[in-house]
């Protein structure tokens, strides 16, 4: 009987760059590689943070370099970049968990939909589609030049199933669906098996942007809140870090021949019809 190899499950080595890794979901799924062997670049905005999650992987034993860009800005990249290979000498590995939703973004249950924000939504969708395909890029060229790496792009459940008031975000996450489909085929089109792209489409998380949508002051459910967890058949919100496992499986060897999937980890939310 053949045995699963471990080995193919680690991260050793791997130097991997992740995007929003000064958020929630992007430090729980950085604290996977880095149990898994990998290094990191915690690429964010916030340089405080990026710099005090990056001292503690080290001073744990781990190897982590704090990279402050805007994933919009092409040129804060390319700096961002040299910074990883000037101190590991390669990049394996990329993970897009940038994005989110915006305020101007949103149209509530009260608001004229005829008169929604179109600036607003456009930024949104931008966001989510650009600030992964533009790090794509930059980071994927490294990749190409080395001859191999994984990229995994964060979608969301919401890229399949209506999600009310939030069109800009929806429209940018279904746009990274289509992209990530694309890009595997065109990738292997010039790379053969070297380079993959996958996705992970998280389902309900709490995290800085959704928690006041989803939960009261007091700890109860929102209405909103109510309803995704009656629409999800665990009947809870995720953890953070039960995104780990399939992002580290993306990002290893262990997945050498998968591209373009998307990998739902929502609880069962985007297969249930409700009844």
């Amino acid at each position: 009987m053949n045995t699963i190899d471990n080995a193919s499950f680690s991260l050793k080595g791997k130097v991997i760059v992740v995007t929003g890794g000064t958020g929630v979901l992007g430090y729980a799924m950085i604290k996977g590689i880095v149990a898994n062997g990998g290094t990191v670049g915690i690429l964010g905005r916030k340089k405080q943070i990026a710099e005090e999650r990056a001292h503690d992987i080290i001073n744990a034993g781990g190897k982590a370099i704090p990279l402050v860009a805007d994933v919009m800005n092409e040129a804060q990249l390319e700096i961002a970049k040299k910074e990883v290979l000037d101190a590991y000498g390669r990049i394996d590995g990329l993970l897009n968990a940038a994005g989110g939703n915006l305020p101007e973004g949103i149209l509530m249950p009260d608001d004229d939909i005829f008169e929604m924000n179109i600036e607003g939504m456009k930024r949104a969708m931008e966001l989510n589609v650009w600030g992964t395909v533009i790090p794509t890029k930059i980071f994927g060229k490294q990749m190409a030049e080395q001859g191999g790496g994984s990229i995994v792009n964060i979608s969301t459940v919401n890229s399949k199933r209506v999600v009310t008031r939030v069109m800009g975000y929806n429209m940018g996450k279904a746009s990274i669906d289509y992209y990530t489909e694309w890009f595997a085929v065109e990738l292997a089109k010039r790379f053969g098996d070297k380079i993959r792209i996958n996705a992970i489409a998280p389902g309900f998380y709490l995290a800085e942007q959704n928690r006041a949508f989803l939960i009261q002051p007091d700890g109860h459910l929102t209405h909103r809140g109510q309803q995704v967890i009656q629409s999800t058949p665990f009947h809870r919100f995720g953890q953070p870090s039960e995104l780990q496992g399939a992002a580290v499986w993306l990002l290893s060897d262990a997945s050498k021949f998968v591209t373009g999937i998307r990998i739902c980890v929502d609880g069962g939310f985007s297969l249930n019809s409700g009844v």
